[in-house]
């Protein structure tokens, strides 16, 4: 018999061994009140068919987690595959990215509402089947074949880039597909979706992680929608859509030609924006994103531009004009919310940017984070006719950050990392795992946490972004993709190892697991013929910007 802690409730009980996580489940009487999806298992998470034959620690999970969500996710997209796969055979659908809370799939011809209409209704069917999702573990050259056969060549090319002489694959009534991670163990799990037309194909909606009974509302997104149109076009110029892609480049000889492009590309964009600023007039460049988006190398390479367009851009931190430490806003658990607008000074901030634009000269404060007072050492700035102040920082996008300055004084810039490579056609890689690669590089590197740290304090950054930074991205007069296609395989080095050494004993495990998953199927890059000018130097070091 095997022992079988659920800590969920707390309690140990025996059960046969080979027993499914699904039986486990029944047996200790459980009943989460969204329905279970999976289950952590000594903190890796796991699909309900597992069988176990060992002693376990075992944590049921629904779609309020985010590994339930993900789960949720692929189970509803291999559902949407093999439905489109059945009403237009051989097409080639691509799962692109998640865009206005849903997920934006890109077919090879435009979809009308009947078709639309006929999908949904056949995707429910589906669903009301409750057919069950085979796993089949085969030879990797097995499946390749499998793939060949169906003309998969996105994943026959990942694949033969894939080291390890065993893979996996699902089946579904006839159809195959892989995901690489866990499904749910029928389609009658899938509970709530919605399809409809978007762009060129459809956005697939899914539940609410809040309120699961409730779809997502839908947010207009248009231009981050652009930006990931531009960066899908340069990748199809350069024949490299997926990771397979990527792999057989650098193993044909070619990543330092990928490295080069890419970055030629990027530095393309920046002095476009450069001139765009310039055409503008605006005195005020404001630039925003999320945690580890590049921001402060973005505004370093934007004022090299702007210095190339006769300006002169003179950097102001929104860190010096924090409240001081006794009038910060606090969180509902009472430590300090530095994440709210509410802890920078803003009428204070607004009159001194007011004066230094009518041309006053002012005594810029300094913060003392150790006392957590603003102090001032004798800082003072007056504009020339030629200044421009870049201004970077959470909140420079909203609106009541520069409410007393005229828009026409003020270029606004949101930058993120739009991770648009994806593994295959069908398994795209998100955009916050890419920025917390980069924060867990930069935290150990440079400010001594470990990716246990990181990835514990994750939830609470993302959290932060969703209320301050996301609804203000639209805002912005124009967007600037950070993300390289090849980081992730420069990353890897020095992502794995510190990984792997995040303890099994820990839930922490569980999502350091998770990205290992995915960082195997990327073949590796080195770093030593990077750029020193590069986004990704702000994480990997060697930069030649000074922080």
């Amino acid at each position: 018999m095997l022992h079988i802690y659920c800590i969920n409730n707390g309690e140990t009980r025996d059960f046969p061994r080979g027993v499914t996580l699904k039986e486990i489940y029944d047996g200790f009487g459980l009943d989460m009140p969204h329905g279970v999806l999976a289950a952590r298992v000594n903190n890796v998470t796991e699909g309900l068919a597992l069988r176990l034959y060992r002693h376990k620690d075992v944590e049921f999970i629904d779609i309020t987690s985010d590994d339930g969500m993900r789960m949720y996710v692929r189970s509803l997209t291999f559902i949407f595959m093999k439905a489109m796969n059945e009403m237009f055979p051989g097409k080639v659908v691509r799962f692109e990215n998640a865009i206005s809370k849903g997920y934006y799939c890109r077919m090879e011809h435009p979809v009308d509402d009947g078709q639309v209409a006929t999908l949904r209704s056949r995707m429910r069917e589906i669903v009301a089947s409750d057919i069950p999702f085979k796993r089949v573990e085969c030879h990797t050259q097995d499946a390749i074949e499998v793939f060949r056969s169906m003309g998969r060549h996105d994943k026959v090319q990942l694949l033969e880039t894939y080291d390890h002489l065993y893979t996996s694959y699902y089946e579904l009534d006839g159809y195959v597909d892989s995901y690489y991670n866990g499904l749910v163990p029928s389609t009658g799990y899938i509970s709530l979706f919605e399809v409809e037309r978007f762009a060129d194909g459809v956005l697939l909606r899914v539940p609410s992680k809040d309120s699961p009974g409730e779809l997502e509302d839908k947010v207009p997104q248009e231009k981050l929608q652009d930006l990931f149109e531009e960066r899908l076009q340069w990748h199809q110029k350069m024949g490299v859509e997926t990771i397979g892609d990527f792999n057989k480049g650098v193993r044909a000889g070619f990543g330092i030609d990928l490295v080069n492009v890419s970055e030629v590309l990027q530095e393309r964009r920046l002095s476009q924006i450069a001139d765009m600023v310039q055409e503008r007039g605006a005195r005020v460049v404001l630039i925003a994103g999320p945690s580890s988006s590049g921001k402060t190398t973005f505004s370093k390479r934007i004022s090299v531009q702007l210095i190339a367009c006769g300006l002169k851009p003179y950097a102001i931190s929104l860190d010096d004009f924090f409240v001081n430490r006794t009038h910060t806003p606090r969180k509902a658990d009472g430590d300090y919310d530095f994440e709210s607008i509410h802890s920078i000074d803003l009428p204070y901030f607004n009159e001194s940017l007011t004066r230094i634009l009518a041309g006053e000269e002012v005594e810029l404060p300094y913060y003392n984070f150790v006392k957590g007072e603003r102090e001032y050492k004798g800082n003072r700035l007056k504009l020339d006719p030629h200044m421009v102040l870049v201004i970077e920082g959470t909140h420079a996008l909203n609106p009541m950050l520069t409410s007393q300055i005229d828009d026409k004084e003020k270029f606004r810039i949101y930058v993120s990392a739009l991770t648009s490579i994806k593994l295959d056609y069908h398994n795209y890689i998100s955009t916050s795992d890419n920025r917390l690669l980069r924060r867990m590089l930069r935290d150990y590197k440079y400010r001594g946490y470990s990716a246990i740290e990181t990835i514990r304090r994750w939830p609470d950054v993302r959290k932060g972004e969703e209320e301050w930074i996301f609804p203000y991205q639209e805002n912005a007069d124009v967007m600037f993709n950070s993300s390289l296609f090849y980081e992730l395989a420069v990353f890897k080095a020095q992502a794995e190892p510190l990984l792997r050494s995040v303890p099994e004993n820990i839930r922490e495990y569980s999502e350091a697991q998770r990205l290992l998953r995915f960082l195997d199927y990327i073949v590796p890059l080195q770093d030593n013929e990077l750029p020193p000018t590069s986004v990704v130097r702000e994480f990997l070091g060697g930069s030649s910007f000074k922080y």
